[in-house]
This record gives C-alpha cells, sequence and structure tokens, in this order.
C-alpha cells in the first residue's frame, strides 16, 4: 500500500531537479501523476531535463504517469494543466506548485520584463494553479497543496552590512511572497478539509539549475542536499492529517526529523532560524 494509493497529482516544475524526484516519488507511492513543465523534449532546454524522461521513468519502474507541456505563467496554460489531468485520471487530490524562474543580477540592473516573468511563474503561477483545483476540492472535501518555497526567503536582515549581497533579491522576494500567500489560503480552505503547507530545503540541493547558478560547486557538493529529501518532506505534508500540517512552513529536514523519518537533521530550521512565517 502506497501513501498515495488512488490519488490524482499534479506536480509543476516536473522535467528536472525536485519536481522530478518528487513526481517519481509520487508515482512509486502509488499517485497518478500529471509532469508539467515547459520542456517537452531533450534539448528544447538549455538544462538537462524534460518531461518526456520524468514520465519514461516513471513508467519503466511500473509507475503512471502523464505529461502536459504549459506554461504556468499563464491562465491559458493552468487550465490546460488542470484540465487533462481531470479528462485522463479524475479530479485533482494533489497539487504540488514548483516550477520556477529565476535569475540572479542586483536591482539596479534588473531587466523589468525578467522581473515580471519571474513573478508570473514562481507566484501568479501557484495562485492560478490553485484556482483551478480548488473547485472539485472543496466539492469532494479534502486536497493537499504543498509549495515549494526557499531559503532565499530569509532576508539579510538589517544592515550595516560587510558584502553587496548575491543578487538574490528578486527571488527571495517571490518565495517570501508564497509562503504568505500559503499561510493565507490555508486560513481560507482548512474549512473544506484542505490542507496548504510550503517546504523548503534545509539545504542548497544540487540540481541542473543550482549547478548552472554556481549556489552549489557540483551534484557532489558535500554542503547539499538531496533532492530525495525535498521529495520526502513534500510527500510527508501531502499525506498528514490536515489538522496536523495545515499552514505550516517548514524545511525539508526539520519536518523529516519532527515526523521520525530521518534520524539526524541539519541546516535551515535546524541550526539556523527559517522566515517568519516558519516561526509562527
Amino acid at each position: 500500500m502506497g501513501r498515495l494509493d488512488n490519488k490524482v497529482a499534479i506536480v509543476t516544475g516536473a522535467s528536472r531537479g525536485i519536481g522530478k524526484t518528487t513526481a517519481k516519488l509520487f508515482a512509486n507511492e502509488g499517485a497518478k501523476v500529471v509532469c508539467a513543465a515547459r520542456t517537452l523534449e531533450e534539448g528544447a532546454h538549455f538544462l538537462e531535463g524534460s518531461l518526456n524522461t520524468t514520465v519514461a521513468e516513471i513508467r519503466q519502474a511500473g509507475g503512471v504517469a502523464l505529461a502536459v507541456q504549459a506554461d504556468v505563467s499563464e491562465e491559458e496554460g493552468c487550465s490546460k494543466i488542470v484540465e487533462t489531468a481531470k479528462k485522463e485520471f479524475g479530479p485533482v487530490d494533489v497539487l504540488i506548485n514548483d516550477a520556477v524562474v529565476s535569475y540572479f543580477m542586483p536591482i539596479k540592473d534588473y531587466p523589468v520584463k525578467r522581473w515580471v516573468r519571474a513573478f508570473a511563474v514562481n507566484v501568479h503561477g501557484p495562485f492560478m494553479m490553485t484556482q483551478k483545483v480548488l473547485p472539485d476540492m472543496i466539492e469532494r472535501g479534502h486536497g493537499a497543496i504543498v509549495n515549494v518555497s526557499s531559503g532565499a526567503a530569509i532576508g539579510p536582515g538589517r544592515g550595516p552590512y560587510k558584502e553587496s549581497g548575491t543578487g538574490g533579491t528578486m527571488y527571495g522576494a517571490t518565495k517570501a511572497a508564497l509562503e504568505r500567500f500559503t499561510q493565507g489560503l490555508a486560513e481560507e480552505v482548512q474549512q473544506y478539509g484542505i490542507s496548504v503547507t510550503a517546504v523548503s530545503p534545509s539545504n542548497v540541493v544540487p540540481t541542473p539549475g543550482t549547478v548552472y547558478h554556481k549556489l552549489v560547486t557540483g551534484y557532489d557538493d558535500p554542503l547539499g542536499e538531496s533532492p530525495e529529501m525535498m521529495a520526502r518532506a513534500i510527500l510527508l505534508l501531502a499525506t498528514e492529517p490536515l489538522d496536523k500540517i495545515t499552514g505550516r512552513v517548514t524545511y525539508s529536514q526539520q519536518i523529516l526529523k519532527e515526523y521520525g523519518w530521518i534520524e539526524k537533521a541539519k541546516g535551515r530550521g535546524i541550526d539556523t532560524p527559517g522566515t517568519g512565517y516558519s516561526q509562527i
């Protein structure tokens, strides 16, 4: 018996990284997984990874999955994902908002189009995806929404500063907004039996994106955290009872250790404080 037997799950950003690993774990736990992203085939994006690869690996392992190429920054794309899921598998039980766009540069140099694009994917996308799945979740009286946040949501605090920053202000701002959205939404939909949570890696996860942006030294960075750790934390939040977890803004190793899924934990939420939303 899997924790997601007979459940229908959508995972955005499923072409690579945390999204891909989560989609594979969910399928292994019995879910019918709709994998959504913009990259359908290998080579269509400069980063390694594609929906076709993710779905092929799931099917080879005996799981059930479907690829939906769509852009979550557009309402039409969000509608396509949810409508396809419902048509092929049935109403959605679990939504994982993992799709993300990030550009690292100082605010003084930031192109307005990139700023708007990032907020469209990182904040507006989860909002629109949520709106599309809520009617069926409300009607059926259950559902789980997990938003993937980031340690970047933790600001640098007050100055003066020794360094000039890493150009991550925009990315951090979108993730801080996502965490506030998480708790506000959780409060609104608790009455319908729907849980809403957010989780960040306790340590930077080596993925094609983080390697490209040099946030880690490589896939074998000793200070990094495996994507499987985040996938397990997402699974936990998607399957625990609402009264235990809804409204939680947490960190992968913190929540896994709290529930006894791992014995030792380190990083954000354990060795250092998280955001304000993780502490209330």
